[in-house]
């Protein structure tokens, strides 16, 4: 079973294009922070959900999930 749910974080951004565009992004963000950790830079947002997971893209999705990472909508 995949946690969170797809479908519940399908719901939180509208349509699949802007999850994936939305995890893919926060994914690559978590993902230069835990590279740039040694350097003392300090330049990108950590994690904002505490996981077990080592995976960015699972992380990026936890936080859709908890609403700690939303999606900006142009009107």
């Amino acid at each position: 079973m995949i946690e969170p749910a797809i479908g519940r974080v399908l719901e939180k951004t509208g349509s699949r294009f802007a999850l994936v565009v939305l995890a893919a992004r926060r994914a690559r963000q978590i993902n230069a922070y835990f590279n740039q950790l040694g350097e003392g830079l300090g330049s990108y947002v950590p994690p904002q959900v505490h996981s077990l997971s080592r995976k960015p893209l699972s992380i990026s999705l936890e936080e859709i999930d908890a609403d700690k990472v939303v999606a900006e909508t142009e009107d």
